[in-house]
């Protein structure tokens, strides 16, 4: 008879939020009346940025921030610039080492990026413009790309 009792491996990395908050927030608009007059939609440039830091003194405890900076603009004319810092301090546990920087620059990320994006489309909004909504973002091939670059 077979025996069915299920392997288990080891268990598997946690990640748990301790705390999360807007570490740096810009909102810089030109002229808010005269540029919500203008005909077109506007050209919108995105830049993402993610970085993560131990926390001194705590073992498995880091920082991780989450860039997002955007650009409205008409042909040259800029609408709006806004640059969010959103970070999160989390503590990650029963994680292999080779493992925990895809977590602190894939997971933390994307764990943070609901609430930047709600904190961009308020601001945006609350600036006199259209919400901006951004599109979900690929922190893994990001996380790629950054590696390539590195090794390039």
């Amino acid at each position: 008879m077979a025996n069915d009792i299920p392997v288990q491996g080891p268990p598997a990395p946690t990640i748990r939020v301790l705390a999360q908050y807007a570490k740096a927030l810009s909102f810089v608009s030109k002229d808010g009346v005269q540029v919500n007059g203008m005909p077109g939609s506007p050209n919108i440039d995105l830049g993402v940025d993610v970085s993560s830091d131990p926390m001194a003194g705590q073992d498995g405890v880091f920082e991780t921030t989450l860039k997002l900076m955007a650009r409205a603009h008409v042909d040259n004319d800029t609408m709006f610039e806004l640059d969010l810092g959103y970070a999160g301090v989390f503590d990650i546990s029963g994680a292999p080492a080779d493992q925990v920087e895809p977590i602190l620059m894939v997971e933390c990320p994307r764990l943070l990026f609901p609430f930047a994006r709600r904190l961009i489309a308020d601001v945006s909004r609350d600036g006199g413009f259209p919400p901006l909504l951004i599109d979900p973002v690929d922190f893994a091939g990001l996380y790629r790309q950054q590696l390539s670059g590195q090794q390039s």
